[in-house]
């Protein structure tokens, strides 16, 4: 609160906040504005009659977009193509030596990397804009529960919907942009964290209130409250803890001047792949769920799937998405933390960590420190991740809770980051107040010193 109102009194980061303020309303307003071919009342009559679990890939999806989805309006797809182009070309980086070398080469071929994610994220646009309009002509996406909510399906209005739907996926890919280059926070991360609290608190009171104020249940609602605010204050003591490994520099002379001989250290976090793992376990197992709505209804493969993998409270479910977070949580950081690049990278500057030889001793290490801290890390994303599958069985709550174990990860994540890069914004414009004070340090001590002089000429004068 503090780093918020001293941003606020600076003028230029006023007008970052007011700017990233500006985006979030046309943001939301845009996930309001039905997609031209769609029977908006329709589609409001069957949000009334579907509810989606939070954990599979259409909630997910509908999460992310800040409930734009179901209602399919013209930000229906929200983040998720952005989100999917960058997984994506991060992970083809190991597969393809193009774009490992593009990383290596700093900021112009980042900057190409970002191209190639723009151009995945259109094509991926397309894609799922096509995969749900034909989904919710079906039925499939309200699960067969309402009329048809296209009237008109026709080739030319799908197209014309499609291009609309991905035009706005451009146009949020811009935005998000924009707030990274004129605002405070990361784009993307500050449309899924408005995105998420959007529904956030209504779905809260809903529990307390219920649906007419009659059939709700304030003892759930305080324990859900209280729960959340406790592992909100647990995850981002996770987040901000790191592990240290100290790294020593040796003293090397280039040319007529000496460099290096300081000391540092290599911070490591606990949770280094994020969120990644919850998000691929969940949309990973939601794949037989899409599937099994084309099948029929009495078949046996999906009726299992339905019992078991539909229904995330469910043993198969639990087992398969514990396994899943665990293997993406080791799969995702080696590939985002290389050891024997950190190690040659050191090695070339002179650098090495004390009782460790340069080289490959120190990938070595480095591999273990990280295969220990990945444990824990594993460990920890299973307990944020399964904190709301026990709560629903334990308090049996029908309707799905208002966070999940992603909920949870991306609300302490982009919040602390927004607010540490507030706050080294902040400091920038505050160095004033620190000559300020060390003015005033040189004038104290310039009055003690002329009030020292002053006694000691009145002493020398009595002495006289």
């Amino acid at each position: 609160m503090r780093t918020l109102i001293q941003a606020f009194r600076t003028k230029e980061l006023r007008n970052k906040i007011l700017f990233v303020f500006g985006i979030i309303i046309i943001y939301r307003i845009g996930s309001f504005i039905p997609t031209p071919g769609v029977d908006y009342k329709v589609v409001r009559e069957c949000l009334t009659t579907v509810s989606s679990a939070s954990e599979n890939f259409v909630g997910l999806v509908n999460l992310f977009s800040g409930g734009a989805m179901l209602q399919l309006s013209i930000f229906a797809l929200g983040v998720m193509p952005y989100i999917t182009a960058s997984i994506v070309i991060q992970l083809l980086r190991v597969v393809i030596p193009r774009f490992e070398a593009l990383h290596k080469e700093g900021q112009s071929g980042e900057a190409k990397l970002t191209q190639y994610t723009r151009y995945l994220t259109i094509g991926l646009a397309v894609l799922q804009s096509t995969t749900i309009l034909v989904t919710a002509r079906s039925g499939a996406l309200f699960n067969y529960q309402c009329s048809q909510v296209i009237p008109d399906g026709s080739v030319w209005n799908l197209i014309v919907m499609v291009l609309i739907m991905t035009g706005g996926t451009g146009l949020i890919m811009w935005m998000a942009e924009l707030v990274t280059d004129k605002g405070i926070g990361q784009g993307m991360s500050v449309l899924i964290f408005m995105s998420i609290c959007s529904g956030f608190l209504p779905q809260l009171w809903q529990i307390g209130w219920g649906s007419n104020g009659t059939d709700g249940d304030w003892t759930k609602f305080g324990i859900v409250s209280g729960v959340l605010l406790v592992i909100l204050i647990f995850v981002d003591f996770v987040e901000l803890s790191q592990r240290r490994i100290p790294v020593q520099y040796t003293r090397r002379m280039i040319g007529r001047k000496m460099y290096g001989g300081s000391s540092t250290y290599l911070p490591l976090k606990i949770n280094m792949s994020g969120v990644i793992p919850p998000i691929f376990a969940s949309s990973i197992l939601a794949i037989p769920t899409l599937i099994a709505q084309f099948g029929s209804s009495s078949a046996g493969w999906v009726t299992w799937i339905n019992n078991n993998l539909a229904n995330t409270t469910s043993v198969w479910y639990i087992s398969l998405y514990a396994l899943m977070i665990v293997f993406f949580c080791f799969f995702y950081t080696s590939i985002t933390f290389n050891p024997d690049e950190t190690a040659d990278n050191m090695k070339q500057y002179g650098g090495f960590i004390p009782g460790i030889r340069a080289g490959s001793a120190t990938s070595r290490y480095l591999n273990y420190v990280m295969n220990r801290l990945n444990t824990v890390g594993a460990v920890y994303l299973l307990f944020v991740a399964l904190i709301p599958t026990v709560l629903i069985m334990a308090l049996n709550l029908n309707s799905r809770l208002p966070f999940g174990g992603t909920t949870i990860l991306i609300i302490a994540g982009v919040g602390l980051d927004t607010l540490r890069q507030a706050k080294a914004q902040t400091e920038q414009f505050q160095y004033a107040g620190f000559l300020f004070s060390h003015d005033e340090d040189e004038d104290s001590k310039s009055k003690k010193a002329k009030k020292s002089k002053k006694s000691d000429d009145d002493k020398s004068s009595e002495s006289k």
